[in-house]
């Protein structure tokens, strides 16, 4: 019988069907100047080699391995676009994890793409927060009862959990998904989300009872929830998350982000890898006999192309910020710097290699890519800076995002061709994916990375005062400011109407101010007035802190013209517009 227990783990989240490699930039410091390196990372042939390698080297040392999906597969790509999820399925059997935890992007169109997808894998599909005892028994393509599918036991009120063999021991590995779910999402109407902490509590409890202590939770709830459940839950032996995107580990050395990997609260490490298949998280693991985590030691992990683009940064207090805060105008390194930034970047601990499983590459050559090829032909505009998109506003991007008003002024321009009284539009953050990069910009980038979900456009007639309402509401709920907010991703962006947000005010009187423009010049809105805006129809049914949006007087589809539909036409004959920035819309303090 062993004294402790290991555990080689290999973890990815939030994959949202990239599966190539992505871009990617890094800035570093040498000699006391500053470089950007810019290469690409990742996809799934590269995830597939390091997953196999960490698998291989697990079994020659007779370790226990497991390979874990924290939940949203579906979405982000022309890939998904295209196959709907088939070729999810399909590249995810190829990489073998051993479960996957739904995520809220699973679930965007109800439950059939779920069905499709459970048809495919030959995993199991974790959603044990997921009750579907009220699915109407005679619906076609009803999920309950399917065998790759573990979701919410109503009668014991517990999670159903996959168990599997742990030397000795068992391991359970419990799917915990968003209890929000209907806010941001669109679960259909007979199935339900039972609150995450109560279901976890439960479980662990059965487990306990049956002896089993190892206990993995894998989840899709977001770092700031996995902090609240790792608090409340006793007993669980490790986190492995998703949803928020959050890149663990020490990068600050190449401009990015530094975030503790396996933050520990309440004895439990918390685990998470980033975004768009970009990282792998590798750890090891060291439980003890009762299941508690007494060692853990990894990293996420970025796989590099050979080749890296490396270029001096010039400090110039005129130029444009990048996402980082460094005022960057790029400028031709010697070969000599190129060498020794390429080297440096290459021995930081985060760093691994290209190589990638030839397989894995072929299939997406042979089976999808020809598909996309047609639309990345197919030229829009010429970007000639680098556009960023942040959800939030913060020091170096105060406004917030640089491209979410861009999309709001192309679902402004469409919609007025058909209804000359419109007075607004109004976006959610979440609802742009990517930065605007440099370059020619195709119909393939907007329909496959920043605007991917193909949502109608919705006009609405509201009363000022429920502007407001929702205004703020969506604000406190991107930033958790006395509600339990849903996401950075409810930010809302706007065109035609500007906005003031004081975050340290009393709840309901945070907008200070919402400004119409009128014949050049802004004027305050009247809260009894009626106004006509323009949403998307994920925002305009109320999800994410926008429910007062369905306090309108009336709501009309525009079927003729979707999201990205609009942002094509507008970019197509407006490309040249978008290298002036606009008028900033938001005005925002935060309460922190």
């Amino acid at each position: 019988m062993p004294n402790n227990y290991t555990l080689s783990l290999a973890h990815i989240n939030d994959t949202h069907s990239n599966f190539e490699p992505s871009k990617v930039q890094f800035t570093l410091s040498l000699d006391g100047q500053k470089f950007q390196a810019d290469t690409k990372t990742g996809g799934y042939a590269r995830l597939s080699y390091q997953i196999e390698t960490a698998r291989q080297k697990a079994k020659s040392s007779d370790q226990a391995f497991m390979f874990l999906h924290g939940g949203d597969s579906f979405q982000g790509t022309l890939y998904f676009r295209e196959f709907q999820g088939a070729a999810n399925a399909h590249l995810l059997n190829m990489l073998k994890p051993d479960a996957m935890v739904l995520g809220n992007h699973e679930i965007d169109a109800g439950n059939s793409p779920v069905l499709a997808f459970l048809n495919r894998i030959e995993f199991p599909l974790l959603a044990g927060n997921m009750d579907l005892s009220e699915e109407l028994t005679d619906k076609e393509g009803r999920l309950k009862g399917h065998s790759m599918l573990l979701d919410y036991d109503k009668q014991q009120q517990c999670a159903k959990v996959l168990i599997k063999p742990f030397y000795d021991k068992k391991i359970a590995i419990v799917g915990i998904t968003l209890d929000q779910m209907p806010l941001i999402a669109r679960p259909d109407p007979d199935t339900h989300f039972i609150n995450a902490i109560d279901t976890t509590i439960n479980t662990v409890k059965m487990l306990k009872k049956q002896g089993i202590d190892h206990i993995v939770v894998l989840s899709h709830l977001g770092l700031d929830q996995d902090r609240e459940l790792a608090e409340k839950v006793d007993g669980l032996s490790i986190i492995v998350g998703g949803h928020s995107h959050t890149l663990q580990g020490d990068f600050s050395d190449l401009g990015l982000s530094h975030t503790e990997y396996a933050e520990t609260i309440n004895n439990t490490p918390i685990i998470h890898a980033s975004k768009y298949a970009e990282v792998l998280g590798l750890a090891d693991i060291e439980f003890d006999e009762q299941g508690l985590c007494i060692s853990i030691k990894g990293n996420n992990y970025f796989m590099l192309d050979e080749q890296i683009d490396v270029s001096l940064v010039a400090s110039n207090e005129n130029t444009q910020e990048n996402s980082e805060g460094t005022d960057a105008t790029a400028l031709q390194a010697s070969s000599k710097q190129i060498s020794q930034v390429t080297s440096l970047l290459k021995s930081h601990p985060g760093i691994l290699g290209s190589e990638a499983s030839n397989e894995v590459h072929e299939t997406i050559m042979r089976d999808y890519r020809p598909a996309l090829n047609a639309l990345e032909e197919q030229v829009l505009a010429h970007i000639p800076r680098d556009l960023i998109h942040t959800r939030l506003p913060s020091k170096h991007f105060p406004h917030g995002s640089e491209i979410a008003p861009w999309v709001c002024r192309s679902m402004y321009k469409a919609t007025k061709l058909s209804e000359p009284e419109l007075d607004f539009a109004l976006h959610n953050a979440g609802g742009v994916r990517q930065s605007l990069n440099k370059g020619n910009l195709s119909v393939a980038d907007v329909l496959g990375r920043i605007l991917p979900f193909e949502l109608p456009l919705v006009k609405y007639q509201i009363q000022g005062k429920f502007l407001y309402q929702v205004l703020e509401s969506a604000i406190n709920s991107a930033t958790n400011n006395g509600v339990t907010g849903t996401g950075a991703g409810s930010f809302p962006y706007t065109y035609g109407i500007r906005y003031f947000y004081d975050g340290k005010l009393e709840m309901n009187q945070r907008i200070t101010l919402i400004e119409e423009y009128q014949q050049g010049e802004w004027r305050e809105i009247d809260k009894e007035k009626l106004y006509i805006g323009v949403s998307s129809a994920y925002t305009a049914a109320g999800k994410e802190g926008y429910d007062a949006l369905l306090k309108a007087h009336w709501q009309q589809d525009l079927n003729s013209m979707t999201l990205p539909e609009a942002f094509v036409d507008f970019v197509s004959q407006h490309g040249n517009l978008i290298e002036n920035p606009l008028q900033p819309n938001v005005y925002y303090i935060s309460h922190r």
